[in-house]
């Protein structure tokens, strides 16, 4: 699609949601940053609201459409209405990279959701090979040190993953937690 199509894909649903007084708008798991572009161009129609961005990643560097993270990072940095950017529904062995990756183009704070690691059978409709909250947590620890800032979980997470996460971060003083929709947060 191009980046005016996406414009009219997107155009009505933020409308609506200016409208009904949202202020800060989730814009999770962008494949491309052509599609972040149209919906920052769609948000300077609403000078009140705010997004955050995170993309789905297919490694360290890249990504779904094989654009690197950096290069997305540095263009939604110079973006006013741009409040967080990030990474969600990815593979957590890729995490701490790409955190990286935007912290060296962004002074933005970073949002990171990554799934559980399991991973999904399509054929089946089923996750397998389920990691503990232990993992979860304990890799947590290692995307905050990396520069995380809010801290969730994305596909075949669960809230005893972010409690899990909790106990490790309460002992540094962290200090909020909060489940929403389906998607589980901790705030660094």
């Amino acid at each position: 699609m191009t980046e005016d199509e996406l414009v009219a894909f997107h155009q009505e649903r933020i409308q609506v949601l200016a409208e009904a007084g949202a202020d800060v708008l989730a814009c999770e798991t962008i494949p491309c940053l052509a599609e972040a572009k149209a919906i920052v161009k769609i948000l300077q129609n609403f000078p009140d609201v705010y997004a955050w961005f995170t993309f789905s990643a297919k490694d360290d560097f890249h990504i779904s459409d094989g654009k690197k993270i950096s290069a997305c990072a540095a263009w939604l940095d110079g973006q006013t209405q741009v409040a967080a950017i990030g990474i969600n529904c990815t593979a957590p062995q890729f995490i701490e990279s790409l955190i990286r990756e935007v912290t060296s183009k962004s002074s933005k704070p970073v949002i990171v959701y990554p799934n559980s690691g399991a991973t999904y059978d399509p054929i089946s409709k089923t996750w397998s090979e389920e990691p503990s909250a232990t993992a979860f947590s304990a890799n947590s620890k290692v995307w905050h040190k990396a520069g995380a800032q809010i801290i969730g979980g994305c596909c075949s997470t669960a809230p005893d993953d972010i409690a899990a996460t909790c106990v490790l971060g309460s002992r540094d003083k962290i200090l909020n937690k909060l489940f929403v929709g389906g998607n589980n947060w901790l705030f660094l």
